[in-house]
């Protein structure tokens, strides 16, 4: 998973033509630790580099603008952005993260 700072993030969601999936996190949370693991085994199991990581506490203008209510949360877009972007909070297993993932690609 690539980390990404805000700038980065911006230009990844402005680029079409590419799925992506964003682990927004922050750092002390421990629920986050524990859904960042299962997403690093389902990493395994998807396509290279749809799935990136950010620590939402440096991105508060992303965080007011996609309206994030809670860590972990998973940010969802598709390959040419038409759908509006879709934001998971429930992690539950890495059955249920690869087929959200899936979902977009």
């Amino acid at each position: 998973m690539r980390l990404l700072n805000e700038l980065e993030l911006r230009s990844e969601m402005d680029h079409k033509g590419k799925p992506m999936a964003v682990f927004l996190y922050t750092p002390l949370c421990g629920t986050c630790k524990v859904a960042r693991r299962m997403l690093e085994v389902a990493e395994h199991l998807l396509p290279s580099e749809i799935l990136s990581v950010a620590d939402v506490n440096m991105m508060p203008e992303i965080a007011q603008e996609y309206q994030i209510k809670s860590v972990p949360a998973l940010l969802l877009m598709d390959a040419d952005r038409s759908y509006p972007a879709r934001i998971r909070y429930r992690m539950g297993s890495v059955e249920e993260l690869l087929e959200a993932i899936r979902s977009v690609t």
